[in-house]
């Protein structure tokens, strides 16, 4: 006998990323999503590539992306599992507006060919303010680990 299968959820394609996000190039800083659990945890790609407007000053003799790209990246992540969970409830008019960043970590530089993977997970939810944790790792090596909180509002 076949164990009885979870429903399958649609993970967002970069349309639906793009219509929950506000963020555009250059800073659209999420691909893709490959694992999505609602109101729990986010899992986002972020390609790295070498044409990325900032890696022109930062550095031109050795390319790292910078740290606050980083965490922006994780931040987006965040968004898109607030977005993608409450996605009955919210409309085209809001958006999640970032609120403090803590315990922010990095262990090593992302560079040109990278691909970054945004693990998220949500910590809770109180009186607006959703509360993750967020870690970006690079070929299963963690590079950057934050406590992210976000807030959702109308635009």
């Amino acid at each position: 006998m076949n164990a009885p299968t979870e429903p399958q959820i649609d993970l967002p394609d970069i349309n639906e990323i793009m219509r929950n996000l506000p963020h555009r190039y250059p800073m659209l800083l999420i691909d893709r999503v490959v694992e999505f659990s609602p109101r729990e945890s986010l899992v986002g790609i972020k390609n790295v590539t070498i044409n990325e407007p900032y890696f022109a000053g930062h550095f031109p003799q050795k390319p790292v992306m910078p740290g606050v790209l980083i965490l922006e990246s994780m931040a987006q992540a965040c968004g898109m599992l607030a977005f993608k969970s409450e996605q009955a409830e919210l409309g085209g008019n809001h958006i999640i507006y970032l609120v403090a960043i803590d315990k922010a970590r990095f262990k090593r530089p992302v560079e040109p060919g990278d691909q970054m993977r945004l693990e998220t997970r949500l910590k809770r939810v109180m009186r607006g303010l959703w509360m993750f944790e967020a870690r970006a790792l690079v070929d299963g090596a963690l590079v950057a680990e934050a406590e992210i909180r976000c807030t959702v509002k109308e635009a």
